[in-house]
């Protein structure tokens, strides 16, 4: 992997973890996150503050959609596009920002790599949103069939990464499945139901809770990341998951306990 680095995203729950490996391995690290209200911007702008101390970390406050990158980009060999607006309920209300922040940054991101001589690498963090309801195991080659805007724009930004794959530029989509871990987002399942049962508070649990998920702890969904940006396999979607599915209904007996 080249010295110098770029992560989108760098301040989000994957992102951070990952621009934090590369930092202490000596890496030299230009981190783009515009710290979008998609949650409190606390939480990210906490993160900033611990990265901004290290030496080999340089900091961009750019909207991926509306700024030119190309001054960014120049001598990052590899890019790690992890930046979105993640959430599955809330694109239903929100559908043009979930675009604006997924579809038209992607492009636009695109637009500079390939501008740029010096990356030969973008890896892009996709989701298992884009498969929707489709018949279990997901593989690779079953036909995606988003459900919500959230995995349409997903599936629609990596299809732009995929199709810009060529000899000037290697790229990779990985698709994660349901990621947890330390600094996950406030909105999500696992942290939810863990701060009720710290709390003694109910659990809201939304169907039966026969429900299963491929959970996948979020420093694995890091090394994976990495791996993706050293492999000479290009112009391919690959799933990114723990391999087995768990229901809520043991999620919440786990954390009764």
């Amino acid at each position: 992997m080249s010295s110098t680095i770029m992560v989108t995203g760098s301040l989000g729950f994957i992102g951070s973890r990952l621009t934090g490996q590369l930092l202490d391995e000596g890496f030299d690290v230009i981190g783009v996150d515009c710290a979008t209200d998609a949650y409190n911007p606390a939480e990210k702008l906490a993160r900033l503050e611990t990265l901004r101390v290290h030496p080999h970390y340089r900091h961009s406050g750019v909207d991926l959609a509306d700024a030119s990158l190309d001054g960014l980009l120049s001598g990052v060999e590899v890019v790690f596009h992890l930046a979105g607006r993640a959430g599955v309920r809330e694109s239903f209300a929100s559908p043009d920002k979930y675009r604006h922040d997924n579809v038209e940054a992607t492009e636009n991101l695109l637009a500079s790599v390939r501008r740029v001589p010096s990356v030969r690498r973008l890896v892009y963090a996709s989701s298992s949103s884009v498969y929707g309801n489709a018949d279990l195991p997901f593989r690779e080659d079953v036909p995606t069939n988003p459900l919500s805007p959230y995995g349409q724009s997903k599936l629609d930004a990596e299809r732009l990464c995929l199709e810009s794959d060529g000899k000037d530029i290697q790229t990779m989509a990985l698709r994660y499945f349901t990621v947890y871990g330390p600094g996950q987002r406030p909105d999500m399942g696992l942290r939810l139901f863990a701060e009720a049962a710290i709390e003694r508070r109910p659990l809201t649990l939304f169907g039966d809770g026969t429900q299963s998920r491929d959970f996948t702890y979020v420093d694995d969904i890091v090394a994976a990341t990495r791996r993706a940006a050293d492999t000479s396999v290009s112009g391919l979607a690959i799933n990114v998951g723990g391999g087995s599915r768990i229901t809520l209904l043991e999620v919440f007996e786990i954390l009764a306990e």
